[in-house]
């Protein structure tokens, strides 16, 4: 989850600007000037060593804002050659994520480290712990040899002076598939394919050097070019902004989009298509399913653990359902899915029905660049109302609960939730496919945000806030029938 930080700031300003210089008389030219408007002469540096850094990294920030990538750039190309081919694009890049190599502090590397504390005690408790044959002691000291170091942490936990240490890099730490790692450079680059898009790298890093390549122009362009631009909004987008969704509604309509659908509504397909599967996957001997909801867990499945795919629900998920019938109504329909994590632009850039990808902090860009706020918009009516149980998809336990009521009572049902993937995660799922069987449960919730959707890389409110909103609209909202 994104919570409201300076990076997060630094971040929607430079969209903000973005945005501003699209909608002025001279798009290029302002986009050009955005570094020395947001770092003007005089101005106090904080984070780096001069302005010059400061406008350097802005200028890889611009890029990444206008939906490149920065590892492709020379430096000596000008921010307006990216205006002209942002406007030139008509589809998308499949890889969202860049790096800004001059924002990426270059970490130490990751590793357990022995620290002065160490006491050269007689016991050994560190030597004993490592099952590796790591850690010797030379002098009177521990030493931990790198190269047979597999990183466990024993010793750590066996430490009686708490001498030995893991020193962490946030963003190697947070990736559950080891996508990212430093190159010659010492700089985070990652591993295209191996990554599962699924934004802990985004989360983690404290400088913001994991950006995530935006398509704001290209929809912006579309609308600008009287196109019906129509937005297919997440359930988790209820808690992420003050005021009601039929409030957002209006507002994103304002914004410039044709319509707005809720992709609830496509859950609540998903939500009994994945029911009358999971029956029969019980009745023909299979111990358990897993939800399909989550991009980033069904990405994992196809890079990582493909063995696991018999287990997984073949339901397809609400977006697929949403647009397929955006697309049916609306033959020349621009489709824009909002959401609030880079994993959905995985799912996007394959499925033929959805165009284009707006997070949550670009529509809140926009937003106020439009001047709209949504509490004081007026409310606009859904065509089609989605139950409780959609609209709570985003949350943890929301799926395999909205699942497991539309069961009937004869069916054995026994939900269990998985909050959140990671290394520990993945060695329990290689498990329960090695054995075919999960004692926790038959009916498995897999969501890579540890707190769900309403905690995605791209969501701009806290999670107690988000829930707290997101209440209200179910307190309101009627049970699946």
């Amino acid at each position: 989850m994104n919570n409201k930080n300076q990076e997060m700031y630094f971040t929607q300003e430079v969209l903000e600007r973005i945005i501003k210089a699209f909608f002025s008389d001279n798009f290029e030219n302002n986009v050009k000037l955005i570094p020395f408007n947001m770092r003007p002469k005089g101005f106090n540096v904080y984070y780096r060593c001069c302005i010059y850094k400061e406008r350097a990294i802005l200028r890889d920030r611009i890029i990444a804002g206008l939906g490149f990538s920065i590892e492709d750039d020379n430096d000596i190309v000008e921010l307006s050659y990216y205006t002209t081919k942002a406007l030139e694009r008509t589809k998308p890049n499949e890889n969202a994520l860049t790096v800004v190599e001059k924002a990426c502090k270059g970490c130490v590397p990751s590793r357990v480290y022995v620290t002065d504390l160490c006491q050269g005690c007689l016991a050994n408790s560190c030597k004993n712990a490592c099952k590796f044959d790591a850690i010797s002691i030379t002098n009177g000291r521990s030493r931990i040899d790198s190269i047979k170091c597999k990183n466990c942490k024993m010793c750590v936990s066996a430490c009686p002076y708490n001498a030995i240490v893991k020193i962490a890099v946030p963003c190697e730490d947070s990736c559950p598939v080891n996508a990212i790692k430093k190159n010659e450079h010492g700089t985070a680059e990652i591993d295209y394919s191996t990554c599962i898009s699924c934004g802990k790298c985004i989360m983690s890093c404290p400088f913001g050097a994991v950006c995530e390549k935006s398509q704001v122009i290209d929809i912006l362009k579309n609308i600008k070019e009287g196109k019906k631009v129509v937005a297919l909004i997440a359930p988790s987008i209820a808690g992420q902004f003050e005021g009601s969704i039929y409030q957002l509604k209006f507002a994103i309509k304002q914004a410039g989009f044709y319509d707005v659908y809720e992709v609830a509504s496509g859950a609540d397909i998903t939500i009994k298509n994945e029911a009358k599967e999971f029956k029969e996957h019980i009745k023909h001997g299979m111990s358990f399913m897993t939800t399909s909801c989550c991009s980033g867990y069904n990405r994992f499945i196809s890079k990582h653990l493909p063995a696991i795919k018999s287990f997984v629900s073949q339901t397809q998920t609400p977006l697929y359902y949403t647009s397929e019938k955006v697309k049916l109504e609306l033959h020349d329909a621009i489709t824009v899915f909002l959401s609030p994590c880079i994993a959905k632009k995985g799912e996007a850039y394959e499925n033929k029905n959805v165009d284009y990808v707006l997070n949550y902090q670009e529509l809140a860009a926009l937003l106020k660049v439009k001047d709209i706020k949504v509490k004081d918009c007026q409310s606009e009516n859904f065509d089609i109302e989605s139950s409780k149980q959609a609209r709570n998809f985003g949350v943890t336990g929301g799926v395999v609960g909205a699942v497991a009521k539309a069961l009937e009572k004869k069916d054995v049902v026994k939900p269990y939730i998985i909050n959140g993937l990671n290394k520990e995660v993945i060695t329990y799922l290689k498990k329960i496919v090695k054995e075919k069987q999960c004692q926790e449960g038959n009916l498995i919730e897999i969501m890579c945000c540890q707190g769900g959707c309403i905690c995605g890389n791209a969501t701009i409110s806290s999670p107690a806030t988000a829930n707290k909103r997101l209440k209200i609209l179910l307190d309101q909202s009627q049970d699946i029938s």
